[in-house]
């Protein structure tokens, strides 16, 4: 799995880096399929946004966050990417068992 970490208006120190690591640690345990994941932290007058997009096998899923707190942001941003990956995967599941019962039946 490739990680880019970008800051835009923002200097991506090794605190923010192996934050957004061991938060993302969190997402790939529920999906083993991840090609590559892009972060782009950015600062625009009081408000840190945080946004990525995490390439899966068959699908890209973007999330972005907006908070006053850039750790609050990326707190937010996980969350976020954490539902959407736990939907995705449930949708292959329910397609793979669909498709099995289908079998047995015809």
């Amino acid at each position: 799995m490739n990680l880019n970490i970008t800051g835009r208006n923002v200097e991506v120190t090794p605190a923010i880096n192996d934050y957004v690591k061991t938060k993302l640690e969190r997402v790939i345990r529920h999906f083993d399929n991840v090609t590559s994941v892009n972060v782009i932290l950015s600062v625009d007058k009081l408000q840190q946004k945080a946004e990525i997009t995490m390439h899966l096998k068959g699908k890209d899923i973007h999330a972005d966050s907006i908070e006053a707190d850039l750790y609050a942001a990326i707190d937010t941003l996980v969350d976020k990417l954490d539902r959407q990956v736990v939907k995705h995967k449930e949708k292959i599941s329910n397609h793979a068992h669909e498709s099995q019962k289908r079998q047995i039946v015809d």
